[in-house]
């Protein structure tokens, strides 16, 4: 298997899942600030032009972080990275796609990329102020959902995965004070050695 990554992005998530299930694979960098995302032979590879991408061994390409971290989990149910029931997989996906289609889309990534919000420059700090009231409602909504639990769902899995890259980044790019419980689990996951072994991957440690 080969993920397609950037460092400092959502697929940070699935090099930690890809590092939890301990199988062989490589990573290659994408380089987003660069445009690399839209140029041959990425685009041509991945015409959606975004990360994470994870070539299988059979040849096939799949996209979007829910439907890759879904995949590995279901693929290597030896990891123990999904919950054994039914409704317990349909509440781990009710948090993923919240946290990736309200979160990152909708919070972080007015903060990131206001230009695509609007066509008035002065208009940016504005709409950078609402993606912080954004991420910080669902930061807060997250943090109810865990609770005094160490992890989301009560066992370790793909959600804290996900989580994980939220609370880095408003920890570490925005500098944005957290809940108490999301700040700890944060903590919880740079002490696991999957995740250290990805972010010295990726050049973030």
């Amino acid at each position: 298997m080969k993920l397609f990554y950037s460092p400092n992005s959502c697929a940070i998530a699935i090099h930690i899942i890809l590092e939890e299930i301990g199988k062989p694979f490589e990573a290659e960098l994408v380089d987003l600030r660069s445009g690399a995302q839209y140029k041959p032979p990425y685009v041509t590879l991945n015409p959606k032009a975004k990360v994470p991408a994870l070539l299988r061994d059979d040849g096939t390409l799949l996209t979007e972080l829910p439907a890759i971290a879904w995949y590995l989990a279901r693929a290597n149910a030896e990891a123990r990275l999904l919950p054994g029931s039914i409704e317990g997989e349909a509440r781990l996906l009710e948090l993923v796609e919240y946290m990736v289609a309200t979160v990152h889309m909708r919070g972080f990534t007015r903060i990131f990329r206001p230009a695509a919000f609007t066509p008035t420059t002065a208009d940016e700090p504005a709409i950078q102020t609402t993606g912080r009231d954004m991420v910080r409602s669902g930061l807060k909504l997250l943090s109810e959902a865990l609770g005094a639990r160490a992890w989301l769902l009560g066992d370790y899995s793909i959600a804290d995965t996900v989580l994980f890259y939220l609370e880095n980044w408003a920890t570490r790019r925005e500098t944005m004070s957290v809940p108490d419980n999301i700040a700890a689990h944060c903590a919880r996951m740079r002490a696991r050695p999957a995740v250290q072994r990805a972010l010295a991957a990726e050049g973030l440690e």
